[in-house]
């Protein structure tokens, strides 16, 4: 695994999980500042692909994929984190993180103080320009650094505290964009069998794989999640197309067969009543965005 170049201090997840003190080993609390006492900082990860394993902080955390997919998992929902948006993970919730292959995140934590009454669910907010280049400039002040006895302390809290008004109004205009998640067992099932099969998978698949019956699947899904399994799928496959468009030299043709769709006008379609924008539109512009 590669990770920053400070990873010979081991801020990785898979390094912290067996290092923090935890009161369920399942889900451990993971001390991100080390015994620090910064009020915010930051860490950047790439490299190969990971599964962090159910965890929780005890700082709050912002996180944005430079490039790659990340995907965060919580009880209540499972969300997908495309271009120009960005995961708000309170401090004290539960939650795991997939980071594909080749990916690029950088986060930012605040302590619990600096944004208050933020409530104990996850988010996926809007990244503007300017919270973008924030969150790369924080990283000069990693999150588990000692103060050191010439560092200027005020310079870096009063850039997280410029910072942290800026993600409160940020979580004012959350985005929609995530999955919900059950502890239903057999929609649980249904759910992790669809988004592992999105290119091909029917109902019909699906009931066969959770041995239920088409018209019980629907019924589960409408009862326990408040949408059809249908509209699971498509706005499963909407999410992954959007993760998909934003890899270099991906095409809308082949994205549109990645998640499902025998033609390209009926992707298209989908694609820009959910976005609002075509799929070229959104590659090009996501393009010229990371340029």
């Amino acid at each position: 695994m590669t990770v920053s170049a400070r990873s010979d201090r081991g801020l990785t997840f898979s390094a912290k999980l067996h290092t923090a003190a935890n009161t369920d080993p399942a889900r451990p609390v993971i001390e991100l500042r080390r015994g620090g006492r910064a009020l915010a900082g930051s860490y950047l990860y790439e490299g190969d692909g990971l599964i962090t394993g159910w965890h929780s902080h005890e700082v709050h955390q912002i996180e944005y994929a430079l490039h790659g997919v990340v995907e965060v998992e919580t009880d209540a929902g499972h969300y997908l984190l495309p271009p120009q948006q960005a995961a708000w993970i309170p401090a004290g919730l539960e939650h795991q993180a997939v980071m594909n292959p080749d990916v690029k995140t950088v986060a930012v934590m605040f302590d619990a103080q600096m944004i208050p009454d933020t409530g104990l669910r996850a988010r996926i907010i809007a990244v503007s320009p300017l919270i973008r280049e924030m969150m790369i400039y924080a990283l000069r002040w990693p999150i588990d650094r000692a103060q050191s006895p010439t560092e200027d302390a005020g310079v870096s809290d009063d850039f997280f505290r410029t910072m942290a008004h800026l993600v409160t109004e940020a979580l004012d205009h959350e985005a929609p964009l995530s999955l919900p998640t059950s502890d239903h067992p057999i929609v649980a099932a249904a759910l992790a069998y669809t988004k592992e099969h999105l290119a091909s998978v029917t109902a019909e698949d699906v009931s066969r794989a959770v041995a239920v019956s088409e018209r019980t699947l629907r019924r589960l899904f409408s009862d326990t999640l408040g949408l059809s399994w249908r509209t699971y799928l498509l706005h499963a496959r909407m999410l992954r197309a959007m993760a998909l468009l934003a890899a270099p030299g991906q095409s809308v043709q082949a994205t549109s067969s990645a998640v499902g769709f025998d033609n390209l006008s009926s992707f298209t379609r989908s694609f820009t009543q959910f976005c609002g924008e075509t799929p070229s539109a959104y590659r090009k512009r996501v393009a010229g965005e990371k340029a």
